[in-house]
C-alpha cells in the first residue's frame, strides 16, 4: 500500500477484477469457511467487513471494509472493489465523539469571547481555552497518526489475506 504517509488516517484503495461480483462474493463466502486464526470475516449482501481477532487483535488493530460492485466499464462481468482501512468501529466512533467535543468547547468559548469583547471585558480566559482546544485538537491527530503507524503491520497482513482470496 503506497499511502502510508498521505494526510488521511483511513487509507482506501480501489480494485478492478474481471469477474462477475457473485463470483466474487462467493470467493470471500468460501473464505469464511476456512478463515486462518486471528482473523475474522463477515458478510452481508456486498458489504464485507475482515478484522483481526484474538490474540493479534490490539485497541489499534485495524478493519478491512470491502464493497463488492459491478462495474460500469467495458466489461459487464467485471467487479469493482473498494477497500477502506480503519479502526474498529466503536474506536471510530470515541474518536469522532472526542472531534465533536472539542469542536463543541471551542464554539462556546468563541461565543463568550465574543460577547466578553462586547461587554467590553477581559477575553484572555476565553482566548486561553480556545487555545487548549486548538492544541488538543492537534494531539488526537497526532494519536491517530500513531495508532494507525501502530497497526500498519496488521494493515499489510489483512491486505495479503484480502489478496489471497480474490487471486
Amino acid at each position: 500500500m503506497s499511502n502510508h504517509h498521505d494526510f488521511r488516517l483511513r487509507p482506501r484503495f480501489y480494485k478492478d477484477i474481471d469477474e462477475n461480483v457473485d463470483v466474487v462474493r462467493q470467493k470471500f463466502i468460501d473464505y469464511t469457511k476456512r478463515v486462518p486464526s486471528g482473523f475474522l470475516m463477515k458478510i452481508r449482501d456486498y458489504h464485507i467487513q475482515f478484522s483481526i481477532q484474538g490474540d493479534k487483535k490490539k485497541y489499534w488493530s485495524p478493519h478491512l471494509t470491502l464493497e463488492l460492485e459491478k462495474f460500469t466499464g467495458k466489461e459487464e462481468t467485471a467487479t469493482h472493489i473498494r477497500g477502506l482501512f480503519g479502526p474498529s468501529q466503536t474506536m471510530w466512533t470515541f474518536f469522532i465523539f472526542l472531534h465533536f467535543i472539542i469542536a463543541g468547547i471551542f464554539l462556546v468559548f468563541m461565543m463568550f469571547a465574543f460577547s466578553d469583547l462586547m461587554l467590553k471585558k477581559s477575553i484572555v480566559n476565553d482566548c486561553i481555552i480556545m487555545i487548549l482546544m486548538v492544541v488538543s485538537w492537534i494531539l488526537l491527530y497526532v494519536i491517530g497518526r500513531q495508532t494507525r503507524a501502530n497497526g500498519y503491520g496488521q494493515m499489510e497482513e489483512l491486505e495479503q489475506e484480502f489478496n489471497k482470496i480474490i487471486e
